[in-house]
């Protein structure tokens, strides 16, 4: 069964930071390009950050450039997303998701929440 769990979010104040995980079981994992993508009520889903299957290639959102920071473990199933220099408009439930040519799973979601 194939499986992404997203956790590390929660309440943070203005300037601080988080760092998401997912943890991905029932698939090669290191098979599989990783995504974090995020998304608010109203509006469509975002790509924040993308990673290849071997790490050695990494993009992100210009809203995030320069505060995320987007890793992987192959060993331990695991993708990661450092979010420094949180804004309130970085709140959201961000998903990670899994992709390989037109196969692509998704996790459930965590909420993050930027405010004093």
């Amino acid at each position: 069964q194939v499986r992404l769990v997203e956790s590390g979010g929660g309440l943070v104040q203005p300037g601080g930071s988080l760092r998401l995980s997912c943890i991905a079981s029932g698939f090669t994992f290191s098979w599989f390009a990783m995504q974090w993508h995020r998304q608010t009520p109203g509006r469509e889903r975002e790509l924040v950050a993308a990673i290849s299957s071997t790490g050695s290639n990494i993009n992100y959102a210009d809203s995030v450039k320069g505060r995320f920071t987007v890793s992987r473990d192959n060993i331990k199933n695991t993708v990661y997303l450092q979010m420094n220099s949180l804004e309130s408009e970085d709140t959201a439930v961000y998903y990670c998701m899994a992709i390989r040519s037109d196969v692509n799973y998704w996790g459930q979601g965590t909420q993050v929440t930027v405010s004093s």
